[in-house]
């Protein structure tokens, strides 16, 4: 693959970085190497963090509307417990078409990409990286962007964390509440309304008022405006338990997400024996921003499950006395089991057998 970089710090190059400067530049991006992909439907933004190796997946990442992969991702995979993951996987963090920061706004005869066509474009990803598979992690329309590319391309994905799904299209009466929603509020109230629960909205806390300052400032807001109407007409994802997925899924919401309901509804329609369901208590709707401690403890289970670092010490979780795990809930929820997991202090634990869900509460 042949890399072609502008060079912001070197204004007599031409344009062009030399490989002395190039490596510079690496290095004081922490081996982040920012790309803009080709793609039958447009150009993707992508960072590739760490260092390229094909022997493992990548663990490729894909945000919701109104964040970019920084704002999304950033605080979970700089937290100090990720960094044993971050080293041994290579971190593929994908941008939706116009959604990188600084990204210019689209002209008004722009025609957005369908969340089909979205999913589409992940493919030519892989192949610009030479990767043949990756482990997903999608939070909102990222994780409705990589059901749909797993369901396409199974072969390309080892694993899947999908984090506030919301698999089903918009019925008539959701479709006629968004037509007033976009009536009585601003585009920012929406999609705020989107990534927070009415509790974490009300209290206003310093994550809620940065992110909205963020997106209503947002130079490319435009573009944020396609997205949020592109994924409002998406269509269902017709989940069926015995084909959707030929990988292990994990389903995270927070107990008070806006999506709790749907992800339940998700997780009953899962292949119980391929699915976790981490429902996260005393988190609201981003719990990869406000309970990176806890995610990251499952997420080292998920790998180990798939025989991934199998010597990782689990330390937050491993701490807590009890896990509470029960079995998946039944569409009503009215039917359900369950049964404590005893944790030493000693690392190494098996993972949950993937057929349970994990109450965590630490």
């Amino acid at each position: 693959v042949i890399l072609r970089r502008k060079c912001n710090g070197d204004r007599g190059g031409g344009g062009h970085c030399s490989p002395s400067i190039y490596l510079r530049h690496l290095t004081r991006r922490e081996n982040e190497l920012r790309h803009n992909i080709e793609t039958p439907h447009g150009v993707l933004h992508v960072t590739l963090h760490g260092t390229r190796t094909t022997r493992r997946p990548a663990i490729l990442t894909f945000h919701d509307v109104g964040l970019d992969n920084k704002s999304c991702f950033s605080p979970l995979f700089k937290f100090e417990e990720m960094q044993e993951i971050v080293k041994n996987f290579t971190l593929i963090h994908v941008d939706a078409p116009g959604q990188e920061e600084g990204a210019a706004p689209y002209p008004a005869s722009y025609q957005y990409p369908s969340m089909d066509a979205i999913a589409e474009m992940i493919p030519s990803v892989l192949q610009f990286f030479n990767f043949r598979t990756v482990i997903g992690v999608g939070v909102g329309v990222g994780a409705y962007v990589l059901s749909k590319f797993a369901m396409a391309n199974p072969d390309s994905v080892e694993g899947l964390v999908l984090v506030n799904i919301d698999p089903d299209a918009r019925g008539w009466i959701d479709w006629a509440a968004q037509k007033l929603s976009s009536v009585t509020s601003s585009l920012t109230e929406q999609i705020m309304s989107h990534l927070f629960s009415q509790e974490e909205l009300s209290s206003n806390s310093d994550l809620v008022q940065s992110h909205r300052e963020r997106i209503s400032k947002a130079s490319n807001l435009v573009n944020i405006e396609l997205l949020w109407k592109t994924y409002n007409s998406r269509r269902d994802l017709n989940i069926d338990r015995s084909s959707s997925f030929k990988c292990p899924v994990m389903l995270v919401v927070g107990d008070q997400a806006p999506y709790e309901e749907a992800a339940v509804e998700c997780n009953s329609k899962m292949d119980p024996t391929t699915t976790s369901f981490l429902k996260m208590a005393d988190a609201g709707g981003l719990p990869q921003l406000t309970q990176p401690a806890k995610l990251t403890e499952a997420f080292k289970y998920f790998i180990q499950g798939m025989g991934y670092m199998a010597s990782s010490c689990m330390t937050r979780l491993s701490r807590s006395r009890t896990t509470s795990l029960s079995s998946s809930y039944s569409m009503e929820g009215s039917r359900s089991r369950s049964r404590t997991l005893s944790q030493g202090s000693q690392g190494g634990q098996m993972p949950p057998s993937p057929s349970q869900t994990m109450e965590v509460s630490c």
